[in-house]
């Protein structure tokens, strides 16, 4: 299975492209010779990341400024691309943020966009673009989940099983269109030095940010996971894990009960 070959019409859809994992995901695909259409809701960064991978790699380059956790703004984005001429072959749904500390004293809107973001956007652009790439009998869907999905998060409940339904809903999906030409791949990254963790929030036990506690053998650089997701996505992967240290984490994690791990994990993760 092997991404499907560039064309004059043909583009990769990356959301989330302004920073971190997306903006890398988008400049792997323009190296390989993909146009591309970036979407976020930062419309200047998408620009001069578009300009850039123009120079670059001489591909075309589109901006789309959209709010994905807005149905009405997703919505008009299959016709926006349809506009310029454009068809949608490879889909990366990367676009996210997490909310972190107890459920009970979180904001209870932010928590629900968390979702729309994180589940409804993935939901409604794969349904957007799935049909044609299974009807033209070829296409390509990178879903961007995270290991946090793998286990509950005390802490960040919420983000954990959002990312536990976007790793199921492409494995499933995957299995689905085995055989029709198109390959799903969830990419699954530990902890990755970006700009996500500003927004996240996250802190663990002694008042550190969440990222600064993680062992620096475990981070992984934006760079290096976007090339495993791409590679993946390339290989038809079902699910791709970056990093030797956190797959050999995860894989032994699955051996672990819940009622041993959660207590762990919660106390890590407790603000203190």
């Amino acid at each position: 299975m092997a991404l499907p070959e560039p064309s004059p019409t043909s583009t990769a859809l990356v959301t989330g492209a302004s920073a971190g994992i997306g903006s890398e995901i988008a400049r792997d695909l323009a190296r390989r010779g993909h146009s591309i259409v970036l979407v976020a809701r930062r419309k200047q960064r998408l620009t001069e990341l578009g300009e850039e991978l123009s120079v670059a790699h001489g591909v075309r380059a589109e901006a789309i400024s959209c709010d994905l956790g807005k149905p009405a703004a997703r919505g008009r984005l299959p016709g926006q691309i349809a506009d310029l001429g454009l068809e949608v072959d490879i889909l990366v749904n990367n676009a996210g943020f997490a909310t972190g500390g107890p459920f009970h004293s979180s904001d209870p809107e932010r928590e629900l966009e968390q979702v729309r973001v994180l589940v409804e956007a993935v939901v409604g652009l794969t349904s957007a673009f799935l049909p044609g790439m299974v009807q033209r009998g070829q296409g390509a869907i990178l879903n961007v989940a995270s290991t946090a999905g793998m286990q509950p998060l005390p802490h960040a409940a919420g983000y954990s099983a959002a990312k536990a339904y976007v790793l199921t809903f492409s494995e499933a999906i995957h299995q689905e269109v085995a055989g029709n030409g198109v390959t799903v791949t969830a990419l699954c990254p530990g902890p990755v030095e970006t700009e996500f963790w500003q927004g996240a929030d996250w802190q663990v036990a002694g008042g550190r940010s969440f990222e600064k506690a993680i062992p620096r053998p475990a981070l992984v650089s934006p760079r290096d996971v976007a090339r495993a997701g791409v590679d993946g996505l390339a290989a038809g992967r079902r699910v791709v894990v970056p990093g030797l240290p956190m797959r050999a984490a995860m894989l032994a994690s699955r051996y672990i009960p819940h009622a041993v791990k959660l207590p762990v994990i919660e106390t890590v993760m407790r603000r203190r």
